[in-house]
């Protein structure tokens, strides 16, 4: 693999010293970009994209190429890739999302659920390999799955964006056949993380979307348990360096003190917490990614600049920040406010770094 000519996202991540703040967005190669809506009218549909490297290897790098001051890479996949391989047949309709043509939504298919054989993701791992390579070193590439729980929202109701009702009904009636699931997922996840790491991705992220629609007690015992065991089952190094590991939870900052406990290096924060609070919360124990509205990115550029530059004096002085939207980028952001945005958090970083 070519030596890393940038590693400033990896250092901040492992809160090491660096010259800037990184940046770089959630859902950064996506239909914002008039080359990726180019590409995936080319794939013919968004699963094409994401099962052919050659298209994945193509979107992945359109961001770089277009924002030369990005300090990270994500491999341009989908977090259902995981639920799909376990055979639940998903698909996505125009408009609405992905969908499901099987659930795992009673006691026999639930029981039914394996950890699938790794070879039907070789796709993603192959896809990994082919952007490790093209892209030469510039900058580290991030791996990631959906956490337990976000993956088994979808398992159970079939869709996205529910108020996941069904799935709750389950956790609370019957807990036994909610931890089956979270429990063949987890371990699918440790053994798809840890190929992407083996294929080379340098930093991963576990997503967990939907974390923030349980109570206390539930995000403890059916979220937050289940990333700690991912965490812990991960491949810490690869090529001689540190895979550092970062956990989202969406609506997740009432719990920052526990997610800090549970051994990842950095924690991604949504725009609803003030990241300087969210800092004096978790001491030293762990970097902060975030945390800009991206609704602001469909604003001007005097109010991003504005915004961006109350982020950064927020978390103020010193390492492990890596500046980041709070959730991924929408599709309605022209791509010059991503760009001022970028320019910004480069501009106003540098004075915290001194």
């Amino acid at each position: 693999m070519s030596v890393l000519q940038n590693d400033t996202f990896l250092r901040a991540l492992m809160r090491q010293p660096t010259d800037y703040t990184p940046v770089w967005m959630m859902r950064q190669a996506g239909r914002y970009l008039p080359e990726y809506r180019e590409s995936r009218k080319s794939a013919g549909s968004f699963l094409q994209l994401c099962k052919s490297p050659d298209f994945a290897t193509e979107v992945t790098l359109q961001p770089l190429n277009r924002y030369p001051l990005l300090d990270a890479s994500i491999l341009f996949s989908d977090i259902l890739t995981v639920p799909d391989a376990m055979g639940l047949g998903l698909y996505f309709e125009e408009g609405e999302g992905p969908k499901f043509e099987r659930t795992a939504s009673d006691e026999s298919s639930i029981l039914a659920l394996e950890v699938p054989d790794m070879a039907k993701l070789q796709y993603v791992f192959d896809a990994v390999s082919q952007i490790r390579k093209t892209i030469n070193g510039r900058v580290p590439l991030i791996g990631f799955s959906g956490s337990p729980w976000t993956l088994a929202t979808y398992m159970v109701e079939g869709k996205g964006g529910t108020d996941f009702l069904n799935t709750k009904k389950i956790m609370y009636a019957r807990p036994e056949l909610m931890h089956h699931i979270l429990e063949i997922n987890a371990q699918t996840i440790i053994q798809y993380l840890n190929a992407q790491i083996a294929a080379g991705v340098q930093a991963v992220m576990i997503f967990d979307s939907w974390g923030g629609a349980l109570s206390h007690n539930a995000y403890i015992e059916f979220s937050l348990n289940y990333m700690q065991k991912i965490v812990a089952g991960l491949t810490k190094t690869a090529e001689g360096q540190k895979v550092p590991s970062i956990v989202f939870t969406k609506g997740g900052a009432l719990w920052l003190e526990a997610q800090a406990d549970i051994g990842a290096d950095a924690l991604g924060l949504d725009w609803s917490v003030d990241i300087g609070k969210a800092r004096a919360r978790v001491g030293n124990k762990v970097a902060l990614q975030g945390n800009l509205d991206p609704a602001i990115l469909l604003s001007t550029p005097e109010a991003i600049k504005k915004e961006v530059a109350s982020v950064l004096a927020s978390y103020g002085n010193g390492h492990g920040h890596v500046f980041n939207l709070g959730h991924g980028i929408t599709q309605w952001t022209p791509p010059e406010n991503a760009a001022a945005m970028l320019e910004a958090v480069r501009k106003h970083s540098q004075q915290y770094h001194q």
